[in-house]
């Protein structure tokens, strides 16, 4: 690479949260992430115009992960840049791109069982009719291992980091090491205080790859996770804070996993509890904050850990 490629945060409100894409001003332009149905109208051309660019000349569309908060826009973005942005998406993700039910079939099957809410589904099938601006199939999928052209001489390269979601990738904007990680370093996590992940030994082995390996110059998360004493890191963090975020992902980990180990050793009891059958995880680590406050990571993690044990555990069997 001759000369440093610029790296633009696109914000865009959704309730409690921020959204935030990211612009890498290549030749080819391209965006990470999307936010839901209404960002690139409403959040991403008006940044773009305030920079001189324009959302039509977009020709990637590189997507971390297939949650909501990040595929939502995808087809809204493709459609401005007249369907001719590539589309990426690691295969194992891919289904949440292409239909709006996976989300909801996703959620039933994991912290559902531990919401207790009726309405639940209904909402949550709602919720994506709202956010997702449509089903599409990707241009391109990946697996991590490629590398794509930007034009002239600006290469991203493709790395697996399953732990959020099984298909979680880290673009790398190679010869400037800038990482974009979407939500695949999660710290104490975003509002609801707790890290989120489905697959802990996927995450752990992630963190360590992303620490060891990549070592990134800069960093670019998709929400402002927050530290142990729950101030908030930015979106962009130097090498510094990239280090001290990937370090602290790894010891909040290793506490969630100790206790969850312990609690589902003693036994899952349903109590009264809003932690109920974890609440003893909630004591151990000090949790207070809202289990059942969506997306709920403190049900979606520990859930991960029980099925990882019941797994090892069939295996020994």
């Amino acid at each position: 690479m001759t000369k440093p490629v610029a790296v633009h945060p696109l914000v865009s409100p959704w309730g409690r949260f921020g959204l935030y894409s990211f612009f890498i001003d290549s030749p080819e332009p391209a965006i990470v992430d999307t936010g839901i149905a209404s960002s690139p109208a409403e959040g991403m051309v008006p940044a773009l115009e305030a920079i001189g660019r324009r959302i039509e000349d977009v020709r990637w569309i590189l997507l971390t992960h297939g949650h909501i908060d990040h595929i939502g826009g995808a087809y809204a973005l493709w459609e401005l840049t007249g369907r001719r942005a590539q589309v990426v998406i690691h295969e194992a993700d891919a289904p949440f791109l292409r239909s709006r039910r996976v989300h909801v079939d996703e959620y039933l099957s994991g912290r559902a069982q531990y919401l207790h809410d009726l309405d639940g589904e209904a909402k949550l099938t709602a919720a994506t009719n709202a956010v997702i601006s449509g089903e599409m199939e990707p241009t391109l999928l990946v697996r991590g291992g490629e590398t794509l052209s930007l034009g002239g001489d600006v290469t991203v390269s493709v790395h697996s980091i399953p732990g959020h979601t099984p298909g979680s990738v880290a673009y790398v904007l190679d010869g400037q090491n800038d990482v974009f990680v979407g939500d695949a370093v999660q710290v104490h996590g975003a509002a609801n205080g707790f890290p989120g992940f489905v697959d802990p030994v996927g995450y752990r082995s992630s963190l360590e790859y992303l620490r060891d390996e990549i070592r990134p110059r800069h960093l670019y998360l998709g929400h402002p996770y927050r530290r142990e004493d729950g101030t908030p890191y930015g979106v962009e963090l130097d090498a510094g804070q990239a280090g001290e975020a990937l370090q602290g992902s790894l010891e909040i980990e290793a506490r969630v996993k100790n206790a969850a180990c312990g609690c589902l050793a003693s036994g899952l009891q349903d109590t009264d509890s809003p932690y109920s059958p974890f609440a003893g995880v909630a004591e151990d680590l000090g949790y207070e904050g809202d289990p059942t406050l969506e997306p709920a990571p403190f049900f979606t993690t520990l859930h991960g850990y029980r099925t990882t044990l019941d797994h090892l555990t069939e295996d020994e069997e």
